[in-house]
Order: structure tokens, then sequence, then C-alpha cells
């Protein structure tokens, strides 16, 4: 790829939630990034973005935001990587002699072809910045160690390896994309379709400053969460010959070779994940809005009340998505991230009811009571969330949690298996 680099400045964008179908095009002039729906395409009734991807009157172009995702309407911005993944491409970048500066958000996108999150595709695709050769095993325990070097920041990182397995995934932790045997007892990567007997994986590595139990203490958390009645998509934890394992949930935007379209609350509503843009308040009635559905809304104040209890405060944009099928309606996705987390200085990155740093009940109920939902539900749903997690400890020696970490977690929680009182300070407060 070394030699002279030439930009995209005209990007074509499909949807495949079965056969492929033109959505439109994407242009980048004058430092000005604008969208145009295809004229077949059926804005109206299957919109990949309701709130935000609608023409002027008397135009046909969508400009993207000022001062927001580099220009890139949410809607794409969705479909590139930030974080773990944004790291590995932009240092392969280097690696072959193009500066970021060259770049336009286009580009970035050429580069995510048809291999991101959901169901956008982008055409023309740039070369791979890594060339898979089909189907290969897996070793997880030499991926996390690569990782591991990249996070390092060493000349010896392993990029095109970690690029094909987890150059689009988001969020500041490690991640590798990952195809499983229905038995479980093979993992294989590359780019082809998915095998017979094969489900589609997302794998977590620890950050830096994680404790090496992070992928148990996540899987613990996962069992907590749907008792506490929180819908989570299928979780386990991948064995490891060199220490506790790491933690993979089964994909939820897609169902064998069939894909969802995947939008999260930062892209629809435009809300920076990065700042405090919005609350709870928010979120949920930006839910009932999109999906028109009562159980939908519910779920997403479950979510809400599980957070607050479970001290899960790095709970920001990114970390809440919706899935739309072929048909054009909107559902709430699975939850995800959901993991003892202080968040950005100590605060939830959504407030509650203008509480970030110590929400309560009052405050909980006065969300609830701002969105329609009933006193009784409120209460219920209060109950049925604390008294899961005042299981905590059960759930955290199911899964091997070590007992010194299972007290220090149990101590913020403020629930039994507190030995004794010690500042937990070793999880990622960064976007997971």
């Amino acid at each position: 790829m070394k030699g002279k680099f030439s930009p995209i400045t005209l990007l074509s964008v499909d949807l495949e939630l079965g056969e492929p179908i033109r959505v439109g095009r994407l242009a980048f002039f004058e430092r000005q990034i604008v969208f145009e729906f295809d004229e077949n395409f059926p804005a109206d009734t299957l919109n990949i973005s309701p709130f935000m991807l609608r023409p002027s009157p008397g135009s046909t172009l969508i400009k993207g935001p000022d001062r927001l995702f580099d220009g890139l309407h949410g809607v794409f911005n969705d479909s590139l990587p930030d974080g773990w993944g944004r790291l590995l491409i932009d240092r392969k970048l280097r690696e072959v002699g193009i500066r970021q500066s060259q770049l336009t958000p286009l580009d970035r996108l050429a580069w995510i072809g048809s291999r991101g999150m959901g169901a956008l595709t982008y055409k023309p695709e740039h070369p791979a910045l890594a060339d898979g050769d089909g189907q290969k095993f897996t070793d997880l325990d030499a991926i996390a160690d690569a990782a591991r070097v990249v996070l390092e920041d060493s000349p010896e990182a392993v990029f095109d390896q970690l690029l094909e397995v987890g150059g689009s995934p988001g969020g500041a932790r490690p991640k590798a994309l990952i195809d499983v045997s229905v038995d479980g007892a093979t993992v294989i990567h590359g780019e082809s379709d998915l095998p017979d007997g094969y489900d589609h994986w997302l794998v977590k590595f620890g950050a830096r400053e994680d404790v090496p139990e992070i992928g148990r203490i996540e899987q613990a958390y996962a069992d907590m969460a749907a008792e506490a009645g929180v819908t989570m998509p299928e979780t386990r934890v991948f064995p490891s010959k060199s220490g506790p394992g790491y933690f993979g949930i089964k994909r939820f935007d897609r169902n064998g070779c069939r894909r969802w379209h995947m939008h999260t609350i930062c892209g629809l509503l435009h809300a920076d994940f990065r700042l405090p843009s919005i609350g709870y308040e928010e979120l949920l009635k930006a839910t009932m809005a999109l999906t028109r559905q009562q159980p939908d809304l519910e779920q997403m104040f479950t979510r809400m009340v599980f957070n607050v209890y479970a001290h899960n405060r790095d709970d920001h944009t990114k970390n809440h998505s919706f899935l739309m099928d072929a048909s054009g309606e909107w559902r709430l996705s699975p939850a995800y991230d959901v993991v003892f987390s202080d968040g950005p200085g100590g605060e939830h990155s959504l407030d509650i009811g203008g509480e970030g740093t110590a929400p309560g009940e009052a405050d909980i109920q006065k969300v609830g009571k701002s969105v329609g939902l009933s006193k009784a539900f409120i209460a219920d749903c209060i109950d049925k969330v604390r008294t899961s997690v005042d299981q905590w400890a059960t759930f955290a020696d199911r899964h091997g949690v070590p007992r010194k970490l299972t007290s220090e977690i149990a101590s913020v929680l403020g629930v039994a298996g507190a030995k004794e009182v010690v500042p937990v300070g070793w999880t990622s407060s960064r976007p997971c």
C-alpha cells in the first residue's frame, strides 16, 4: 500500500438485511460530509436513522454534524471503531506509510467495508489492511498476548492478526470477532461465510488496568443482571491455558449469516459518548419514541436501575443500542458491557434524574414517573434488582471470582460478602 494515497470522496452505502439494498451515497467535498438517499430506497419505512437522517425541505442532501464524529452522520459513525479498533488501524496505517491527516472519515468506512458490526456495508472497499487467507483456527491466548504487546506500544505487535479478528469492534478493551462451533470446542476466524455449525461471537480481553479475572467478573455480572430482569445475550468465559479465561458474548447483530441493523443511542441522537450529553430520562423517552413498545421502555428502565445498584457507571451512550429488522421495526437490543465500573470521575455517564454521583431510590422514582411508569412497576423493579444484587457473592463464587475481589466489589455495593473495605480502583473507567 506504500506509494501515493488517494482519499475516497464518494462512497456507496448498502443495507444487508437479506439481499443487499442500496441505501444511498456519502460524499466528502469542501471538508463537509453529505449523504443522499438512493431514489429507490424506501426511506419513509426503512429509515436507518429516523431521528437525524432526514433531508431539509427542498433538498435531497443531508449534511453531517459540524463538530461531532469528524463531520460524519451518527448512523455511519456507529460503523467505525473507536478505542481499541481505531488504535489498531491507526498504527497499521503508520506502518504502511499513510498519515492520519491524509484520511477522511469515508476512508475509514471504506476500510470497514462489509466487515463491521450491524448491517451497513460500504463500497468501494479499500484494500484490507490485513489480508486474511480464509478460515483459521484461533488461539485466544495468542491474541491476548498480542493485545498486551499492542497496549504496551511495542514494535513487536502482531497487527495483521489482530486486525483480522478485532479491527472493527468499538470500545477501549481489546476484542476479537470470532466464530465458535455450537459445541464450543472449536474457535475460528476469517472473513468467509459462517460455516455450518458455528455462531458469531465477540471475545473481550483485559485492558492494561484490569485484573486478570475481569472476564469472570463480567460473567458473574451477566448472570446477576439476567436474574434482575435485564435481557442479556448468551455469554460464557472462554478457557485460557495460562489465566482465568476471556469473557465472550454471542453477537446479537447476527443470526447465522443474517444481519440486523444496529444503532447506538449515541448515533441516534448525536449524543457524544465522551461528554455528559443526555441522561436516562432522555434515553427512556427516545426508546419509546423509536420502538413504541412498552416492554422496551420497561426493559431500559430495568437496566438503569441495575446500573445504579450494581455500580455500573460506564453506562455511556454507546453502551445502549437498538436493532432494526427488514420490515423497519425497531426494538431494544440485549444489554452489553454490563460490569462493575467506576465511570468518568466516579459518576454515571448518564445522570439519573439529574444525579450522577450518588443516585438513590428517590432519583430512580423521579425518572420512572417522568416517563409514565406506574408506582407499582417502579417498586417491583427496584425490589427485583436489589434482591439480585444482594446475591453478588453467590454469582461471583459460581464463576470462580477470587474472594478478595468479591469482597472489594461487595463493599462498594453494600451487600453481603464484604469481609473488608478495600478501595476499588482496578476497573477501567473508559468505554468498555
